[in-house]
């Protein structure tokens, strides 16, 4: 059955007695090029492992089960589970998590299935993930240097264009600088909101991440680069001067000398800075400690 359209879609929503939860974000991507087009640009070979987060009703998981060697489908909705299993029931090479992705343990899971099969090579994430969650799944994935090549996924179209914002637009902020440092970021395509069933209030957009092998800048305290990114960006309106008081302490003159001593004029703000700045200011701050 075709899971790009939507009369089949609704056809087994139907047979499965399934109801759209409002709550965890599910609106199904039902959209053939949408789908052909993530599935092209993720770069799966036969030798992959994909990680998929929220398959819904298995259209992404279908298409990627016929180029990789193995797909793991994350799925937090247990009534989704007998539908996947219908769906995907041709399928050998699928197997399905009911679980919430930000609870499940990735590099254990990865780690496992590479010890089950030792054929396994890369690993690629893919996802239409619920809009109330996204920030917090990139995160968790990079944060945790969970071992993949890249990740594909579907976002509201203005977090989108957060995450590929650079230095000086009005759109870049602590969430771009944040995955920009650890990826690289690609637009793939539009998904209007008609491209969905149900039909969301927004427009959605897909971007490729591919993580890279070395970081954007080097820095000597990842954690202290982190907190003056946030604190650069905790009060958009205000100066370096001030917001870096946040992580060098209340001493104006302080902050001021190693802003300067870094290179970095303490008038201008956050939105200004590229990685390169931010990662001057925290060794600054690090060698002062």
């Amino acid at each position: 059955m075709d899971l790009n359209k939507k009369s089949n879609i609704r056809e087994i929503k139907n047979k499965h007695d399934f109801r759209f939860t409002k709550s965890l974000g599910q609106n199904f991507l039902a959209d053939r090029n949408v789908t052909e087009m993530i599935i092209g640009e993720s770069d799966i070979g036969e030798k992959d492992l994909v990680i998929e987060i929220g398959p819904g009703m298995g259209t992404l998981t279908a298409m990627a089960a016929e180029r990789a060697r193995k797909v793991v489908a994350i799925e937090i909705d247990s009534e989704l589970i007998p539908v996947l299993a219908d769906t995907l029931r041709e399928y050998e090479n699928v197997g399905i998590i009911n679980n919430d992705v930000l609870k499940t343990d990735l590099k254990q899971l990865i780690a496992e299935e590479k010890k089950t099969d030792p054929e396994i090579e890369d690993v690629r994430i893919l996802g239409n993930l619920p809009y109330y969650i996204t920030t917090p799944i990139i995160m968790k994935i990079l944060r945790e240097d969970v071992p993949a090549a890249s990740i594909t996924i579907m976002m509201q179209k203005e977090v989108a264009d957060r995450i590929r914002s650079g230095p000086g637009s009005k759109t870049y902020g602590a969430l771009s600088a944040t995955v920009q440092y650890y990826c690289e970021v690609e637009k793939v395509c539009d998904a209007s909101a008609e491209c969905f069933i149900p039909r969301p209030k927004v427009d959605s957009e897909v971007l490729k991440l591919t993580i890279r092998p070395e970081k954007a800048v080097s820095v000597i305290d990842e954690d202290l680069f982190f907190a003056c990114i946030r604190a650069g960006f905790s009060q958009r309106r205000k100066t370096l001067g001030n917001c870096m008081k946040q992580v060098i302490g209340p001493d104006r003159q302080k902050v001021n000398n190693l802003l300067e001593e870094a290179g970095i004029d303490p008038a201008r703000r956050a939105e200004t800075l590229s990685l390169d700045e931010f990662a001057r200011i925290a060794d600054c701050v690090r060698e002062s400690i």
